[in-house]
């Protein structure tokens, strides 16, 4: 749809962010808010007091419009001109690049080993407790407190 051939009567009834769309769809690059909203203004007679009055409203739905993106210095585009192409085998190759060293791997084994260590080191402990430790040991059970001399 070109914004030039759009009669007077049907861009009444277009939404404004639907306008900014067709202008933006027929320049082709990016344009800033204010020159949009300029160019809606004028179409439809709206005169500058209403500029004044309605840009603000205008720039927040064009901010939450998700058709649009917002740009530096106060640009806006169409969200479908700053698609962003993703290459899987670059992604693959910085994520290679990144990846530690086997020096560094070793050094994870040396960790887990000496984490086997400790749990080794314990169940040393038990074995070298000898059984005369608790003879002196006394059981209390609730209720019993005052039976027990202590």
């Amino acid at each position: 749809m070109k914004f030039k051939t759009i009669n007077k009567e049907d861009l009444e009834t277009m939404s404004f962010d639907d306008i900014a769309y067709v202008i933006l769809k027929e320049k082709g690059k990016k344009m800033k808010v204010s020159e949009i909203f300029k160019i809606i203004c004028n179409v439809l007679n709206l005169g500058d007091a209403a500029f004044e009055a309605q840009i603000g409203d205008f720039f927040s739905l064009i901010s939450t419009e998700k058709r649009f993106i917002q740009l530096e210095k106060g640009y806006i585009d169409l969200r479908e001109n700053h698609t962003s192409e993703i290459n899987i085998n670059e992604i693959e190759n910085e994520l290679e690049d990144d990846m530690p060293t086997e020096e560094v791997q070793e050094d994870d084994d040396e960790d887990e080993d000496k984490d086997n260590n400790y749990y080794d080191d314990i169940d040393d402990m038990d074995d070298d407790t000898p059984d005369d430790d608790y003879k002196d040991l006394v059981i209390v059970d609730e209720g019993y407190e005052d039976e027990v001399d202590l």
